[in-house]
C-alpha cells in the first residue's frame, strides 16, 4: 500500500487541513479492516502510507527506507509487535515517531515498556484524535510550519476490508486447528471486532482467548466463531 492524496491543496490552507503533508507512515498491521482506517487517516491528513502486515514484510521495508512516523500492531502473525517497537527504538539514526497500536487496552504498557512513543487505541475513527497523537510526538524539525489540527472527521473503512479479514480467519480455521493458531486468531477477531463494534463477534474472541488460557477443550467455542465468521462474510457478499 502506497497513497497520496490527490486531491491535496497547496499553500498554508490546504496544510492545515493535512497537518501530516510531505511526510511517510509505515503501519504494520494484519487486519485489512485496521490498515483501511489508517490509510483514510493518513490521506486525510496529507501523508503517504505504506503497509506491512507481518514482521518479517515490515522488516523488508525498513531495510530500504526510513519512514517518519512507525505504527505497528502488537499482535502480529510471526510475533508480537513489541519486538519490532524495541529494535527501532534502539536503531540509530532512530525514526522520529513510533506507535504502538492495539483493541487491546492492556497492550499499551507494553507498546510504552518497548520504547514506543505513544498508543493507539483500536477502533481508528477520529481524524483529530490521530492528528494530534502523531503531531505531538514529532520533532519540530519534520514540520514546515507549526503544528495545526484540522476540524474533526469520523473515519469509516470500506466494510468489504472487513469481508476481507473474516475471509481470512475462515482460511487459517479450514487448514488447521493447532493451539497457537487459535491463539492468532482469537488475538486478531478481538482487534477486527473491536475495530467493527461488532460485540458478538468480540465476545467469542474473548471467550477463545480465555479458554485456550485454562487449558479447556475449545471445540465448541471455535465452531461458534466458525458460524460467525462465515455470517460475517455472507453480509459482505450482499456488498459486492
Amino acid at each position: 500500500m502506497d497513497d497520496t492524496d490527490p486531491f491535496d491543496t497547496e499553500g498554508p490552507s490546504g496544510r492545515s487541513r493535512r497537518p501530516l503533508l510531505g511526510l511517510t507512515v509505515l503501519v504494520v498491521e494484519d487486519s485489512n479492516f485496521a490498515a483501511e482506517a489508517l490509510r483514510l487517516l493518513c490521506l486525510r491528513s496529507g501523508a503517504r502510507i505504506r503497509r506491512a502486515d507481518s514482521l518479517k514484510s515490515a522488516r523488508h521495508h525498513l531495510q530500504a527506507y526510513r519512514p517518519s512516523v512507525l505504527i505497528v500492531d502488537l499482535g502480529l502473525p510471526d510475533g508480537s509487535g513489541t519486538e519490532l517497537i524495541e529494535e527501532m527504538a534502539q536503531a540509530r539514526p532512530r525514526i522520529s515517531t513510533i506507535l504502538g497500536l492495539s483493541g487491546d487496552s492492556f497492550s499499551e504498557d507494553f507498546a510504552i515498556a518497548a520504547g514506543a512513543d505513544g498508543f493507539l487505541p483500536k477502533p481508528l475513527s477520529s481524524l483529530a484524535a490521530f492528528q494530534t497523537m502523531i503531531l505531538r510526538r514529532l520533532p519540530l524539525d519534520l514540520l514546515d510550519m507549526p503544528p495545526s489540527i484540522g476540524e474533526d472527521e469520523i473515519i469509516h473503512p470500506d466494510p468489504l476490508a472487513f469481508r476481507d479479514d473474516m475471509a481470512h480467519v475462515a482460511d487459517i480455521l479450514t487448514e488447521t486447528n493447532d493451539g497457537r493458531v487459535l491463539d492468532y486468531v482469537a488475538q486478531f477477531l478481538r482487534g477486527v471486532a473491536r475495530s467493527a463494534a461488532d460485540e458478538d463477534l468480540a465476545e467469542a474472541a474473548a471467550e477463545l482467548t480465555q479458554i485456550r488460557r485454562e487449558g479447556a477443550p475449545v471445540g465448541s467455542t471455535a465452531a461458534r466463531i466458525a458460524g460467525l465468521v462465515q455470517q460475517r462474510m455472507q453480509e459482505g457478499d450482499r456488498l459486492i
